[in-house]
Formats: C-alpha cells, structure tokens, sequence
C-alpha cells in the first residue's frame, strides 16, 4: 500500500500529538483507573465492596467538608474575582508606577502553599506578630491581644478564606490584566464616542470582549479552591475545619490502614472537581461554539 504525500500530510497531526497520547495513557489515565479500580477493593484483600464508599458517606465530617469546600469556593472565588478584576482594571490605566505596583502585587502568588501556611499561622497565634504590630501601632492594648486562631469554625474558615485571597488574587489578576491588555484600544475609545460612560463601557464593551480570561480565571480558581487544604492543616491541623481534600490526606497519612478510603475519597473529589467545571463551563456558554 502507498501512502501518497497528500494522505501524509492528513496524517501528520495525529503523528504530532501521539507522544503526548502516549504519555498520559502511561502517567495519568494508568493511574487515575488504578485509584478507581483499588479504590472499590476491600482493605488487605482483593475482594470488590462498596464498603470504603459506604464509610465515607456515613462519615459526619464528610458532610462538614463538603459544606466547608463549598462555602470556601462560593466566598473564596466571589471575593477574589471582584478584587482581581478591579487591580486589572486600575494597573491596565498605566498610571506611574503601575509597574512597580504590578511587581509587589505579584509576590504572595510566588510563595508556596507551605510557607503561607507558616508565616500565617505564627503572625495570628497569640502572640505573634499579628498582634505585636497592631500593639506597636497602638490599636490594641498589652493585654488586649486577639485570639485569631480561637473562632468558632465559620469564624476560623473566614480567616482562611482572607489569607488564601492574599496569595490568590495576584494569580487571577494576571490572568485578567493579559485579557484587558489584549483588548484593542479603538474598541474603548468608540464606546466613549458613541456617548457611553465608564460603567456602560466596562459593561458593554470591556466585560463581553474580556469573556475568555473571564473563564479561563475563574475555572482555574473554582478546581484549586476544591482542592485547597494546605494552607488549612498548616495553621489548624486536621479536622478543625474540615475540607473534602483534607480528609484525602487525613485518611492517607493520620489514619494508617485506610490508603483505600483516601483512594475512594480521591475519586469523589475528582467526579466533584469535574461536575463543577463542566456545569460552570455550560453555564458561561463556554459550549455553545461547539453545540452551533
């Protein structure tokens, strides 16, 4: 059989990609079905159960976690968007140093999830240096320090819903700024021509042209914040607030003996991550070029 040049050529992006096939059938679709397969295995045995399934979902922290992640990512997301979306907007006016001001911004986004963990958990503990600057700037007295850490768990998840935006928000506003940056100029100006104001055009003009980062920003923070729990177990360890991830981990590196419940958590998480992004994605219309 002879394969002739145009035939070739049809083929050669199937030819391109095949490394790329090749390598996450061998280090991600491998893996993910063996999580899924072991994860419906009985503990020290190979017999098939529901039994690791049935444990989580009677498991009351399992309802706490999935009520904690959802609360985090509706307020987390909400508040680092609208943040977000504003410094984009003020950094993109090029104001004298704007640049400066953009390479500040940037830094807590530079920092691992471990060292926030960290340097939050000492600076809000009783007597760290949270509390030793509000008393250097006389806001409270010596003897008036601030339990920080000692909230109820609502109280406690706010707290770590403001420390996570201080990282977050400079990822989200990068992402945001290189749409606007992207917007052509002339656009902005005809809107301001044909009589709109600020608001009118940063509704009508900038927002539906800003669409793509617009999702792309946000559907990257909703997957991460589903899986937040680092920042979590470093300032109040396990189960003070419990998230779905954090209990993955839990089961994994605290309860010695239970790798197929963390497997069996795992999943969930997964089907979770991926319900989310595929609703989110149907509902900004991100599937409509597809569907006409």
């Amino acid at each position: 059989m002879v394969i002739t040049a145009t035939k070739f050529k049809r083929y050669i992006p199937y030819i391109l990609i095949l490394p790329t096939i090749i390598y996450y059938a061998i280090f991600w679709l491998r893996p993910v079905l063996t999580a899924v397969f072991y994860s419906f295995l009985e503990e020290g045995s190979n017999k098939l159960t529901l039994a690791n399934y049935r444990t989580i979902f009677t498991d009351p922290y399992f309802v706490k976690a999935l009520i904690n992640t959802g609360i985090f990512v509706a307020i987390s997301v909400t508040i680092e968007f609208v943040v977000a979306l504003g410094l984009a907007l003020l950094i993109n006016k090029k104001f004298k140093g704007a640049g400066l001001f953009l390479s500040l911004a940037l830094i807590p986004m530079a920092l691992p999830a471990t060292a926030v963990g960290a340097m939050w958990s000492s600076g809000f503990a009783t007597y760290g240096w949270m509390n030793a600057l509000l008393y250097k700037l006389g806001l409270i007295a010596a003897d008036g320090k601030i339990p920080f850490l000692a909230g109820n768990e609502f109280q406690s998840l706010m707290l770590v819903i403001l420390i996570d935006a201080w990282q977050v928000i400079p990822f989200m506003m990068v992402i945001l700024l290189a749409g606007l940056q992207g917007i052509p100029r002339e656009s902005i100006e005809a809107g301001y021509i044909f009589g709109g104001n600020k608001p009118t055009v940063l509704r009508k003009i900038t927002m539906p042209m800003l669409k793509s980062s617009i999702q792309t920003a946000l559907i990257l923070r909703i997957i991460s914040a589903i899986q937040v729990w680092l920042i979590i177990v470093m300032i109040y360890g396990y189960r003070r607030i419990p998230v779905l991830l954090e209990e993955v981990v839990f089961y994994k590196e605290e309860l010695l003996g239970f790798y197929r419940i963390a497997l069996a958590y795992s999943v969930i998480v997964a089907v979770i991550v991926s319900f989310v992004a595929v609703l989110y994605l149907k509902v900004s219309g991100a599937f409509k070029k597809e569907e006409t």
